[in-house]
């Protein structure tokens, strides 16, 4: 209950700024013959500004105990709100019986003084330290780099290089040591992981379960996109570079050299080494140029009740990305929920033991569908065929399934396929040949790969 009166905070603390400043110009301008009529009204100036700094420091206080602020500078615009009260309570006291001018000013100017300050001070915890002279620092405007440009990026640390600039430049004002907005702090690594009052803010290895991706992949309107829609968004790389570390265990001391780097994250660390501003977008990811209606409210919801993960593929858009890995079911119900957003739906992941031949009739008029990772599922070849018509699809993985290219020669008509992934399937070598005549224009991914064992990869250990 007291943190709901410490939130009328923000409401509170403008009038006695407006009145107390309002009152010691009039202090200033009375001692001119023609405005000495302005005595009269000082003193009940004072006493409403002296009355609202303290409510406003009553509520303060409130808002301060409430989880979300803590450091310094809280307690340096604490203290001078308290100073403010303070004064301005002994400047209505002593008004009409000091006589001296000079005193008069001298307090009047000291109280503008304070309240300037503790006005600074208090736009700094809502709006970051940095407010006033961000717009003067390169980077730091709207659509510019959050990320410095890395020489060599292949031997930089992806959390000291990358993670911690982006996070420093759109997440601290709100997350950082002063004030932890939903108790979250994103400056230190333990706080990172900890998370804040609405769950884990990063889960490693899953992206798409991490609260940090899904408050950024909110559309602007929401109350609870990150960050809020008056300050710069993360670009569509910075959110590939975030999902990209996530999901690759979140780690703190790797470089960029240890973690896997597909053909999507290529272009974005290219960025990161040349000093590309960040706007680029990531060639292989694209969105459909028509936007599409946002889906039902009440199907994803009952999609995310059945244990799949769907979120939007990037910010302001209603085309979303539906991941089954962890799926408790897939049958009838749970399909004909899937055909409800057929418009909606670009990036599909049904890497689930339980997906087989039925399961792909449910996607057969996704027709926007661009990504499809079917790996390790019960599919076959006559499952395959109800892919045949699906015209957008850019990348398909089948790694760890029993396709042969008996099914592969069912997808002659993707004219827009560039990456097939058959590792660990029934695709024979001297199959190769054949569906590289059949598919020239697609990227053949067989797995297997050997990497060179070099003379400084061995290390002698002598007693």
């Amino acid at each position: 209950m007291l943190d709901f009166f410490g939130r009328f905070h923000p409401v509170f603390v403008h009038l006695p700024i407006g009145i107390l400043l309002l009152a010691c110009i009039c202090i200033l301008l009375s001692f001119k013959p023609k405005f000495t009529g302005l005595k009269f009204a000082i003193p009940l100036m004072l006493l409403f500004g002296a009355l609202s700094a303290a409510v406003s420091c009553i509520t303060g206080y409130l808002l301060a105990n409430g989880g979300d602020y803590e450091g310094n500078l809280v307690s340096y615009h604490q203290w001078m709100g308290i100073s403010v009260a303070i004064l301005s309570i002994i400047l209505w006291a002593i008004y009409k019986k000091v006589k001296s001018n000079g005193i008069l000013g001298t307090v009047a100017i000291i109280l503008v003084v304070l309240i300037s300050i503790t006005g600074h001070l208090g736009g700094s915890l809502t709006h970051g330290a940095d407010y006033l002279t961000a717009p003067l620092t390169s980077g730091s405007t709207k659509g510019g780099a959050a990320i410095p440009p890395i020489p060599n990026v292949q031997e930089a640390i992806i959390y000291q290089n990358a993670i911690q600039p982006l996070l420093k430049s759109r997440c601290y004002s709100c997350h950082g040591s002063e004030k932890q907005k939903g108790r979250l702090r994103l400056d230190q690594e333990e706080y990172i992981l900890k998370g804040g009052e609405d769950g884990h803010t990063v889960v490693k290895g899953k992206a798409d379960e991490s609260e940090l991706i899904k408050r950024i992949l909110l559309p602007l309107s929401d109350e609870d996109h990150m960050a809020p829609k008056e300050k710069p968004q993360l670009t569509a790389n910075e959110i590939a570079l975030l999902k990209w570390w996530i999901n690759n265990g979140a780690d703190f001391k790797k470089k960029f050299k240890d973690l896997p780097q597909n053909d999507e994250m290529k272009p974005v660390l290219a960025s990161l080494q040349k000093g590309e501003n960040a706007e680029a977008e990531i060639k292989d990811s694209d969105i459909p140029k028509d936007e599409v209606s946002a889906a039902d409210d009440k199907v994803l919801k009952k999609l995310a009740d059945a244990g799949i993960t769907i979120v939007p593929v990037a910010q302001n858009t209603n085309y979303l990305s539906a991941n089954f890995v962890n799926a408790q079911s897939m049958g009838k119900d749970v399909l004909d929920l899937l055909k409800s957003i057929d418009k909606q739906l670009l990036w599909l992941k049904l890497e689930n033991a339980k997906v087989n031949d039925q399961t792909l009739t449910a996607i057969k008029n996704c027709k926007n569908l661009s990504r499809v990772n079917l790996n390790n599922t019960k599919i076959t070849d006559a499952g395959l065929l109800a892919l045949k018509d699906l015209d957008q699809l850019q990348s398909l993985s089948l790694v760890g399934t029993k396709i042969t290219a008996k099914g592969i020669n069912q997808l002659k008509k993707l004219q827009n396929l560039k990456f097939l992934y058959i590792y660990q399937t029934g695709v024979n070598k001297a199959d190769l040949a054949s569906i590289k005549k059949l598919l020239p224009k697609v990227s053949l991914d067989t797995g297997n790969y050997k990497v060179p064992m070099l003379a400084q990869d061995t290390t002698v250990v002598k007693p």
